[in-house]
């Protein structure tokens, strides 16, 4: 079993794959099923993606997407290191508008669950950083929807004055929480 924790939002989680080395490097199983059933989510991966950073520096989201394009992601940096960070957007949740930042690191070999209903982004802290996610519904552009990285409402600390930060223009122009319409609504685990 793949060990994992909670953070500050519930739904979202931090996995620890166990790394076996020997002289010949290391093997690890970074993806298990039944761990991700013992840690209550019921997820079907159906794209895997990977992006590689040059500078420090690269902010990319903050980004969802909506309706039945609704994406969960299991994200790892495989070099380098990042600041993950998911903020709850679902409406009614107790945790609304709060975020939690995560350092994932190829040291440090942690995994960050976001579900769906989480805007989702990342800071890159050192230089050539490759991050490798899974997603459990495929990109849909008329979907893809983000969230101001520097909506002072959200209050993240991306380790980056904004001036040095690079991004994309589209992820400049995001609204900020208070302008999103309710695309997601909290519902309740009964179980």
């Amino acid at each position: 079993m793949i060990p994992f924790s909670r953070t500050a939002i519930a739904d979202v989680m931090v996995f620890e794959p166990v790394r076996h080395g020997d002289r010949r490097g290391f093997f690890s199983e970074v993806f298990r099923q039944d761990a991700f059933t013992a840690a209550g989510i019921e997820a079907a991966f159906v794209q895997d993606n990977h992006s590689l950073s040059g500078p420090a520096g690269v902010l990319r989201g903050l980004h969802f997407q909506t309706g039945a394009s609704a994406q969960g992601k299991l994200v790892r940096a495989a070099r380098g290191a990042i600041l993950d960070v998911a903020v709850d957007i679902r409406h009614g949740s107790p945790t609304f508008g709060q975020h939690v930042a995560v350092e994932l690191s190829a040291e440090n070999w942690r995994q960050l669950w976001v579900p769906a209903g989480m805007a989702h982004g990342f800071v890159t802290l050192v230089p050539e950083t490759e991050v490798i996610y899974k997603v459990t519904a495929y990109y849909d552009p008329a979907a893809d929807k983000g969230l101001a990285f520097d909506d002072p409402d959200l209050g993240i600390d991306w380790r980056f004055r904004a001036c040095d930060l690079v991004l994309s223009d589209k992820d400049r122009r995001h609204p900020r929480l208070g302008e999103l319409p309710p695309y997601f609504t909290f519902a309740e685990r009964t179980a």
